[in-house]
């Protein structure tokens, strides 16, 4: 949920559980998923509902920086990546969240990501140009449903890399992941229930202020 302050870093990586955190609202996903995308004012060119998932973004991102779990979980990536840790963690989030979800049934899932891609589809004029640029390659291919499966993982640290300066080698953090994948397993069993509860709370909070 992290868009590492201070360093070029340019996209977000952890798009499932931003998407999942979303609540099948339409306009709050597509701000939810764009916002690492919409500098300053520019919030401000989008509708209420968007701006609106901007805000749950920045809120989610904010709640798990400072979860005392995730910092904790970070360290596992610290001592090779510094404040890039939080990037990997959160690509490992999303692994184990699409794992859970997975758990309810393939086609389940594959329905929540089909229906994401649907939503999104109807704001692609909207959309940031850089992330208008990534969008048809993660509908493609899936990254959302990708997540679960280690060569998913693999292919979000190569491409976490591969946009960041400062680092260029994710085989370290695949390695790392690997070694360490029961402890991060637990800690997000710990970890995302109390995230959900939050934005769940938080989304009905900007959905109201936003007068939706």
């Amino acid at each position: 949920m992290n868009c590492i302050r201070g360093l070029q870093y340019i996209v977000i990586v952890n798009f499932l559980a931003h998407a999942y955190l979303s609540f099948e609202q339409p306009e709050a996903l597509t701000g939810n998923m764009i916002s690492d995308f919409v500098k300053g004012k520019k919030k401000y060119d989008y509708s209420p509902g968007i701006q609106a998932g901007i805000n749950l973004h920045r809120a989610i991102d904010a709640f798990t920086d400072d979860h005392p779990v995730t910092k904790a979980a970070r360290n596992i990536f610290k001592p090779v990546y510094g404040l890039y840790s939080a990037a990997f963690m959160d690509v490992a989030y999303d692994h184990f969240l699409g794992k859970e979800l997975a758990r309810n049934g393939t086609e389940s899932f594959h329905a929540f990501t089909r229906n994401v891609y649907r939503q999104l589809d109807a704001f692609i004029p909207v959309f940031p140009e850089r992330f208008g640029s990534m969008y048809p390659y993660m509908k493609q291919q899936d990254w959302l449903y990708n997540y679960q499966f280690m060569w998913g993982i693999a292919n979000s640290f190569e491409g976490l890399t591969r946009r960041a300066a400062y680092i260029s080698d994710s085989r370290p953090a695949l390695r790392l992941f690997e070694e360490n994948y029961t402890a991060l397993a637990s800690w997000y069993g710990e970890f995302f229930p109390s995230l959900k509860i939050f934005s769940l709370e938080t989304f009905h909070r900007v959905l109201k202020e936003a007068k939706i």
